[in-house]
């Protein structure tokens, strides 16, 4: 997930460095204020991608989250490119943090902990022989994980499979990685269906410990 989150970044610093230098001469009313300009709604749909990707990689509560939030707030006498350029300058120093691995204890381990805590909780039921269950908690691990995927890709949040191919289609995991996926959605639907007859003790078993995996990667 790192590395798909890391070319997010990348890719979002490119998009509005595009939109800066594209950005094109014009009159405004206030001489103090910058005289180039740039599309508006390109800027809002910028603001949206990145700014989900500052709360999801450094926490919605973090000083990256909040300066970026102050960064996007406009007045009257605030320009879509000073805006911009001032979103991207926090947008950049986020960047710059997660790469170099600062964020770590502040967003990626906490979220690490909450997940292994919950596929720690599916191995236990798993033990005592709540076979559906566990298999279920291990699936809303595995959906939580994608969805947080296809939301820094700008992919549909949706269901399982259509994350599934979607992700793989762009190239976030191979095509091995999909199948497994699917496999392990195709157990949880079947546990949530009351079909527990359909698979054995050894599949979730499987199952929690390829997610485990998974989440690691």
């Amino acid at each position: 997930m790192t590395n798909s989150l890391t070319r997010r970044f990348d890719e979002l610093v490119e998009q509005a460095k595009v939109l800066t230098d594209t950005a094109q001469r014009g009159k405004v009313q206030y001489a103090d204020l910058s005289d180039r300009k740039v599309d508006g709604n390109a800027v809002l749909n910028w603001q949206a991608k990145a700014g989900s990707l500052v709360k999801l990689t450094c926490g919605e509560k973090s000083e990256h989250a909040r300066l970026f939030q102050a960064a996007s707030e406009r007045s009257m006498y605030t320009s879509n490119i000073q805006m911009l350029e001032r979103m991207l300058s926090v947008f950049e120093a986020a960047r710059e943090d997660f790469k170099g691995g600062y964020l770590n204890s502040v967003r990626a381990l906490v979220q690490a902990e909450v997940f292994s805590s919950e596929l720690d909780q599916a191995r236990e039921l798993l033990d005592k022989g709540y076979l559906a269950p566990s298999a279920v908690i291990a699936g809303v691990v595995l959906e939580t994980h994608l969805q947080e995927l296809s939301q820094v890709n700008d992919i549909p949040a949706g269901k399982i499979e259509a994350m599934n191919v979607a992700l793989a289609k762009k190239g976030i995991y191979n095509v091995l990685r999909q199948k497994q996926i699917t496999a392990h959605a195709d157990i949880r639907n079947k546990a949530a269906h009351g079909k527990a007859n359909e698979f054995s003790v050894g599949d979730v078993k499987a199952m929690i410990e390829d997610i485990e995996r998974f989440l690691a990667g």
